[in-house]
């Protein structure tokens, strides 16, 4: 484990010029981009290198975060080495690739890959209620954050992340489980351990959102007659990609599929044996739903074979406990889970089964209970005799609460790392190729449950249950920016 630069040294060096002079020296030097050694006897790592990685999405990585092979000529008997920024600014200007000066998005992607937001982190919130939920929105522009006091606020980020709608919410129970932002960013759907599902106008003038005071926040009732009076609880809700519908996790074992024309349950299915904690679309076409539950199971449901009632498409096996969270690559092929076995997999759908083996059950002699205790260190290193998984990725913790992980963006980096929040108080970055731990960004004092990459540009956002909300970027200039309030100076590593 390394520290990262003092704020002195970054001030007094600069990131203008300087760095991409410090970092072409780097690069032709053979060390580490932050000025570590790359080499395996001197780089700590959080799992086995990743050999047996599936070849394909190693080879669909590379080519959409690797320069063209003309920036990077390999020297005969000379180890391969980063293709520094200043190289293939130089090689551009010459038109090493011959596309007329200009670069591919694979050439973006690695060079804005290489600059993680690790500098931080900059307080951009801070409440007196943990967080649950972060998200970007699809183009940026908008951040929301649901805390278990009942809040629920919208920043504009384009505006220096002022509060465009602060939301308190409706007939919450014991927190804001989930929040989705429609597709045309009109309005926002939040859920908590209840049967109902609110709905909220974005787009209205309000500022102030309090539930059927200053403004009417729809319920959209997932109960039916049928429950007897059961109530349940949604721990995930997600809009469809045409934003007519919503599909949703919830506590009483069952996907449930709501139509917003209709202002009714359009279908429920039992997916699970135990909580669905998890739901999200495998791509934009919306057929494919990927689920994730307490039963250590990660399903695929075909929604145009939904007739077939309680029987997926497909069944991956691999994690030896619960599944906390699951985030789709947006190929209809690849996806990741985070588990409460302490580990993220990353899975290929066209490897799943179509029944689970009859002897799934691993064998444990502890007893063990996620939402208090610490994982048993005789579990660390059971492995899963039927895992399905391409690949696994250990280092950080999942323990007290369903934590989330996530592909970090294709636009600025092909898809190039994953990440994830952690109950030891950080935010964990692997590269997907390898599993080396990329980053680890410390300064929470809670679990940090959520976390959220910029679309666009190197800034990351990590929500805790200490109720802070906190940026992490990488700026040109290394001055806080100017929407910053308050700098939180906290120590944090990275590789």
């Amino acid at each position: 484990m390394f520290s990262g630069p003092s704020d002195s040294d970054t001030d007094e060096m600069g990131y203008a010029m300087s760095r991409l002079e410090i970092e072409s020296d780097l690069c032709d030097a053979g060390k580490g981009y932050y000025g570590v050694g790359s080499s395996s006897s001197s780089s700590h790592r959080s799992s086995e290198r990743l050999g047996d990685l599936d070849h394909e999405i190693s080879q669909v990585t590379k080519l959409k975060s690797c320069p063209h092979g003309r920036f990077s000529r390999q020297v005969p008997g000379r180890h391969q080495l980063p293709v520094s920024t200043v190289r293939m600014l130089a090689g551009r200007e010459s038109n090493f690739s011959g596309r007329g000066g200009r670069f591919s998005s694979a050439d973006r992607c690695h060079i804005l890959s290489r600059y993680l937001p690790v500098k931080g982190p900059w307080l951009v919130d801070q409440m007196d209620s943990r967080a649950y939920v972060s998200q970007f929105s699809t183009d940026g522009s908008l951040f929301i954050a649901g805390f278990q006091g009942s809040h629920i606020r919208i920043y504009n980020v384009e505006k220096g992340w002022k509060v465009q709608k602060d939301i308190l919410a409706k007939s919450l129970r014991w927190t804001v489980t989930d929040t989705s932002l429609s597709p045309d960013q009109r309005n926002l759907v939040y859920a908590s351990m209840s049967p109902i599902v609110h709905i909220v106008d974005v787009g209205s003038g309000t500022a102030e959102s309090h539930a059927n005071v200053t403004e009417i926040h729809d319920g959209l009732d997932f109960s039916s007659e049928e429950d007897g009076g059961y109530s349940f609880g949604i721990f995930s809700v997600k809009f469809s990609t045409d934003g007519r519908e919503l599909v949703a996790g919830s506590s009483d074992d069952s996907i449930y599929v709501y139509d917003l024309e209709a202002n009714r349950v359009s279908l429920r299915t039992v997916a699970h044996t135990s909580d669905v904690n998890t739901v999200c679309f495998a791509d934009e076409s919306g057929h494919l739903i990927l689920s994730g539950g307490d039963d250590n199971l990660c399903k695929v449901w075909d929604r145009r074979c939904f007739i077939g009632r309680d029987k997926p498409a497909g069944v991956l096996v691999g994690h030896l406990e619960g599944v906390t969270f699951i985030d789709s690559r947006g190929d209809g092929r690849y996806f990741i889970s985070n588990g409460k076995d302490q580990t993220i997999k990353l899975w290929d759908i066209r490897k799943m089964s179509s029944t689970v083996p009859a002897r799934n059950e691993v064998h444990r002699n502890y007893e063990w209970d996620y939402r208090w205790m610490d994982y048993p260190s005789e579990a660390r290193d059971l492995k899963h005799p039927y895992d399905q998984s391409v690949s696994t990725y250990k280092g950080h913790s999942v323990l007290r609460t369903l934590i989330r992980c996530y592909f970090s963006p294709a636009h600025s980096t092909g898809q190039k790392y994953i990440y994830t929040g952690s109950n030891d108080s950080s935010v964990y970055i692997y590269d997907l190729e390898s599993g080396d731990k990329a980053a680890v960004l410390k300064h929470h004092s809670s679990p940090v449950r959520d976390c959220n990459w910029h679309p666009h540009y190197p800034t990351l956002i990590s929500s805790s249950w200490d109720g802070d909300l906190v940026k992490w970027e990488f700026p040109g200039s290394g001055e806080p920016p100017i929407m910053s309030k308050k700098r939180v100076r906290r120590r944090h590593f990275y590789y």
